[in-house]
């Protein structure tokens, strides 16, 4: 009997799969490849049943051979182990991101004389209603608001980058890459304080209200599946902090990152050119301590974020918050810096991991951006975040626009650099 493979990334079998499994069996053999959830977030989505659960699925199918686990979006060691004869997938493999992985298939087979079997794609009322009511769960505040614990366990380093409205998080939530063989995504998304006061023309002074910045959230949830980390700024008064806690824990961020400064906020980045205020010890653990009393579940996360490098108060001091704010029971501990050289960062990494292996360690690359994710983990870095690149790189682009038009008094000349509007709208589903 031939071999035919298939390898589904699904928590629910709809019609379009068992098409897959009736056109297979007419060539041989049938065996089933279940991604792994590592492979699955790193090329897809988060899984909403754990891999047991999807092994299941596929051992309830009729007419199947074997399973087999796919620790791997690429066929390689697939192909490699099994030889298959047949490999079959839905043609919508064809184009996209996807095309890289039906290229690697066909170079594998070709090596041996194997064959690969396109199925139209099915997507039908049916189907479409599947798909929505599994995005529906996922983005649904209990799953979504224990994804970033997930993840955590499950990815070497938890990529996070800034949104700031309902299109920045399709971006972020949507945005894939094949890179060398390899797929990548955004693990989760950070709600900014500045991007947020940036985006509604307002300053970086904590004056734009709670309430405002919760429909920003809304917004971005709304269209969007991965875990939320909310930039909590002071977190304020300490009555009015554990209303915030209770507030994003009900509708599903995942955590919150408050700085251990008080009065007026000034942005982190302008160290001692302006003056800023660190707030005591004692004081700032009352707060996380009273944050955490007024948690309903153990999902979400308040993360404390450690000023002293940024205010040129030593790695002594830092280390000794961290250890207190840890204390007190906090989640994750960021450490900022606003040096180029990420001499003092990974310094920080290294003292607080001899100690304390466990807590997440956050860190803001954005004046020290040279280092890469691969670098930042072997120094105990368990999320990066990337907290402001997508509002500076928009600006630019659109103020060099709008020059270009009173310049030239039409639009043709821009043309060239503009996203098709059809491209857009592409992103943004209908119901």
């Amino acid at each position: 009997m031939k071999k035919v493979y298939t390898c589904f990334c699904t928590d629910v079998i709809h019609e379009g799969h068992l098409n897959i499994i009736r056109e297979a069996q007419k060539f041989g053999e049938v065996y089933v490849g279940v991604l792994t959830d590592e492979a699955m977030i790193r090329f897809n989505r988060f899984p909403t049943i754990n891999f047991e659960e999807r092994i299941k699925l596929i051992k309830e199918l009729d007419g199947i051979k074997d399973i087999v686990i796919q620790s791997d979006i690429m066929y390689d060691a697939i192909v490699k182990k099994l030889r298959p004869d047949y490999v079959i997938h839905g043609d919508n493999w064809k184009s996209g991101p996807l095309k890289a992985v039906r290229d690697n298939v066909e170079q594998l087979l070709s090596t041996y004389g194997g064959k690969i079997i396109d199925v139209p794609y099915t997507y039908n009322e049916n189907v479409k209603r599947v798909d929505a009511q599994l995005k529906e769960k996922l983005s649904m505040p209990e799953y979504r608001r224990k994804r970033l614990k997930q993840l955590l366990k499950l990815r070497p380093i938890v990529k996070t980058i800034e949104v700031h409205s309902g299109l920045t998080g399709l971006i972020a939530e949507k945005t894939i890459v094949e890179h060398g063989g390899e797929f990548d995504q955004f693990d989760a998304m950070w709600i900014s304080s500045l991007c947020d006061s940036t985006a509604k023309g307002k300053p970086d002074i904590e004056l734009v209200d709670m309430t405002s910045r919760f429909r920003t959230i809304d917004d971005v949830m709304e269209v969007t599946t991965k875990p939320i980390i909310f930039d909590g700024d002071t977190g304020g008064l300490t009555e009015h902090f554990v209303y915030t806690v209770r507030s994003l824990e009900r509708i599903g961020v995942s955590a919150v990152i408050i700085e251990d400064k008080t009065g007026l906020k000034k942005n982190s980045l302008f160290g001692t050119d302006v003056e800023q205020t660190q707030d005591t010890i004692e004081h700032f653990c009352e707060k996380i301590s009273s944050g955490k009393k007024v948690q309903l579940t153990e999902d979400f996360m308040i993360i404390a974020r450690i000023e002293s490098l940024i205010l040129e108060r030593g790695m002594e001091d830092a280390l000794n918050r961290a250890r207190a704010y840890v204390k007190a029971g906090a989640d994750g501990i960021m450490i900022h810096s606003r040096k180029k050289d990420p001499a003092e960062i990974l310094e920080f990494c290294d003292k607080f991991r001899v100690e304390d292996n466990n807590t997440p360690i956050v860190v803001v690359p954005s004046s020290f951006n040279t280092i890469t994710e691969a670098e930042l983990a072997e120094h105990g870095v368990n999320i990066v975040i990337y907290a402001n690149q997508l509002t500076r790189s928009a600006f630019p682009a659109m103020e060099q626009t709008a020059k270009d038009i009173l310049k030239y008094h039409r639009a043709k000349e821009v043309d060239s650099r503009l996203m098709p509007i059809k491209d857009i709208i592409s992103l943004i589903e209908e119901l």
